[in-house]
């Protein structure tokens, strides 16, 4: 493995590594070795799940869920937040 366990990383490192795995990951998908790719995903693995197991509660927004998809999906005007402005 390469990189500190993500279990000894505090909270903004932790985001941090994320930020920066996110921003390459792109990049490794398309040319990357395979081998890259494989390290990519297993380290993007590792950081989000101990994100994940941080942060049990995080917010979800409602649009993020299958439901909310679906609801999207449907034509159905979404209601503004501020009727009238």
């Amino acid at each position: 493995m390469t990189g500190v366990d993500p279990d000894r990383l505090d909270d903004q490192q932790l985001m941090k590594e994320l930020e920066t795995i996110h921003r390459t990951r792109h990049d490794t998908l398309l040319y990357g070795s395979n081998d890259a790719l494989r390290a990519h995903n297993e380290r993007m693995a590792q950081l989000e799940g101990e994100y994940l197991r941080r942060n049990p509660r995080r917010p979800v927004a409602a649009g993020r869920t299958r439901e909310g998809a679906r609801e999207r999906g449907s034509g159905e005007p979404e209601t503004p937040a501020n009727p009238g402005t």
